[in-house]
């Protein structure tokens, strides 16, 4: 009996033993399935949009006549007339009376001047005939030739040249009388007078200054390397000019005209003149702004043309080139043109078409031909698996209380 118990109770406890194991591995939870993870780089791309597009470069300058004229007197006197125009800022039409300066002594000088004439050639012709008397009287004497003094030649001579002084002499007196009276010279607008009504001038006195209005001038300062964006280094180029006329920002059309042809000692740059046609517009006021003289302008003059261009970010370019997310979702690199800096961006020429995706965001190790995936397909992958979470939450829930009934 004893023996029967030493050999069943070791099998008993073993028996209960495998019991126990298999009850808590039944027990025991499987070990969870990790989630594979994506390791694909994740960039933000921009399309590429070509266009034309016009280089131009941008200067400055203050607007100028491109005619001054200072008056000055040409004879001495009394100002007897000023014009109501001849004032500070005032316009004046060419040709137009100004100042007066008083005539009488130069009406004088006139009449002397030609009582003068009439004496000379009085003279003359009282020795053109007294000659012909000598001629016929030397033509009855036969033995002898008559001499230049018998036929009273020098007399006649000197009675010419009288005649010619005294032509000279009413020329004179004529121009100084014409004198008297001070003009515009051409359309213009008053700077300064610097006489009054009754001041006495002499000859050399200043009168005045005058600004002439039908075409401005601005000189605008361009960097030796900007030069070759502009078409014959700017010749005839066209230029927008803006300002501010009354609080409000304009922009008036302009020409250059010439280059100054030499590169300024102090700033060491080349200028460009620009010209601008009627700028008070006074030949039609409703046509434009007027733009006065004085005033500082920026100008954006246009240049060299590109029938297809992009400007992109600088630092997007590296050794001449860019990177691209190719159809592929993979990473190319291409070569492209730079044609021009602008500030924190490059005009690129050539390399790129249009459409094509540039990669804005940072690659840490870039890999010609490396699988990229774009923000948005990534997040538009999370949000499904976010539905696709909530759903299997919805339908165990649903589930659950469908079991608790």
């Amino acid at each position: 009996m004893t023996r029967k118990k030493q050999i069943i109770i070791p099998i008993v406890i073993l028996i209960a033993g495998f019991l126990i194991f298999f009850a808590f591995s039944s027990m025991k939870k499987p070990p969870q399935e990790k989630e594979e993870v994506d390791n694909t780089p994740i960039v933000a791309v921009e399309a590429i949009s070509l266009k034309p597009m016009t280089l131009d470069v941008d200067s400055y300058g203050v607007v100028k006549p491109k005619y001054e004229t200072e008056l000055v007197a040409q004879v001495s006197g009394q100002i007897v007339e000023l014009s109501a125009t001849f004032v500070r800022g005032g316009f004046v039409k060419e040709g137009q009376l100004l100042a007066r300066i008083d005539p009488n002594d130069y009406e004088a000088a006139l009449i002397e001047a030609e009582a003068t004439m009439a004496s000379a050639r009085a003279s003359l012709e009282t020795e053109r005939a007294q000659g012909q008397v000598a001629k016929q009287e030397w033509q009855q004497i036969t033995d002898t030739s008559p001499t230049e003094l018998s036929l009273r030649k020098p007399q006649l001579a000197q009675e010419i040249a009288r005649v010619k002084s005294a032509q000279a002499s009413i020329l004179r007196a004529k121009r100084n009388l014409e004198r008297t009276e001070v003009r515009a010279p051409y359309d213009a607008m008053i700077d300064s007078r610097n006489v009054g009504l009754g001041s006495f001038v002499g000859t050399g006195s200043m009168l005045g200054k005058l600004l002439g209005t039908a075409i401005a001038e601005v000189r605008l300062p361009v960097a030796d390397n900007q030069l070759e964006f502009l078409i014959e280094q700017g010749q005839n180029a066209t230029v927008n000019l803006s300002g501010t006329f009354a609080g409000s920002e304009v922009t008036w059309p302009a020409k250059i005209a010439r280059s100054e042809g030499v590169i300024d000692s102090t700033s060491r740059m080349s200028y460009l003149v620009a010209e601008i046609f009627d700028p008070y517009a006074l030949l039609d006021e409703n046509s434009k702004t007027p733009l006065r003289f004085g005033s500082y302008v920026n100008a954006n003059i246009l240049g060299v043309a590109i029938e297809q261009a992009a400007s992109i970010p600088r630092y997007l370019v590296a050794n001449s080139q860019v990177a691209l997310l190719d159809s592929e979702s993979k990473l190319h690199y291409s070569a492209v043109k730079i044609v021009r800096q602008d500030g924190q961006n490059v005009i690129i020429s050539s390399g790129l078409a249009d459409g094509d995706q540039l990669i804005v965001s940072a690659l840490d190790y870039p890999v010609d031909g490396m699988k990229l995936a774009l923000i948005s397909d990534k997040s538009q992958q999370e949000s499904e698996e976010d539905l696709d979470d909530q759903e299997s939450e919805s339908q165990v829930a649903k589930n659950d209380s469908g079991s608790g009934e």
